[in-house]
């Protein structure tokens, strides 16, 4: 049998149905275990098409700067070959490729197009050993190991808020030093 998809004010954590609340504060109890928590924005943020993309794009920024995560972006689903670089962008054909490449644990879809994650999550879900969180503007992801639905800013500032406020009951952040890389017009700065 499969999973059944969350209803509006509830998300899926492994398949069991559970209220909002519980998965945030079990993904943010996730993210702040991680050793490489990483986020992957996609298109329908980085794109800002509209207000509410660039919004998101914002909340997506505070909750990384909150965990410390990484952001690597899926910024275009047109194949790149013969090479990307997986240091600096998701593979969206295969991002198992990425996971590996960084020894990323937990990681999060945010604003990536349904059917290009649902690929993604299949590829990294039967690949990798990699926690898989997906914040879905629509239904919810079944392959994500952790799934919210009806994804806006307000959404994802409360992951950020259930972050903070493990941190200040005294969960630390077991995430590894890094160094976010800045994307330029040149390439990588």
């Amino acid at each position: 049998m499969g999973i059944v998809l969350p209803d509006p004010g509830q998300a899926h954590i492994e398949g069991r149905i559970v209220d909002e609340e519980e998965a945030y504060e079990y993904a943010a109890r996730k993210l702040l275990e991680a050793k490489v928590p990483t986020l992957f924005p996609g298109p329908l943020v980085l794109w800002r098409w509209n207000d509410k993309a660039a919004m998101k794009a914002t909340a997506i920024r505070k909750l990384a700067n909150a965990l410390p995560a990484r952001l690597i972006p899926m910024a275009d689903y047109r194949p790149k070959y013969p090479k990307i670089n997986p240091a600096v962008e998701i593979n969206p054909n295969h991002p198992n490729l990425t996971i590996w490449h960084n020894k990323i644990d937990v990681c999060v879809f945010i604003g990536v197009h349904c059917h290009q994650a649902n690929l993604a999550l299949k590829i990294i879900r039967g690949g990798t050993d990699c926690y898989t969180i997906a914040v879905c503007a629509q239904a919810g992801h079944e392959d994500a190991c952790l799934s919210f639905r009806d994804a806006s800013p307000e959404k994802i500032d409360r992951l950020t808020a259930a972050v903070e406020k493990l941190k200040s009951e005294g969960v630390k952040s077991q995430a590894e030093n890094f160094k976010q890389f800045v994307m330029t017009r040149e390439g990588v700065a």
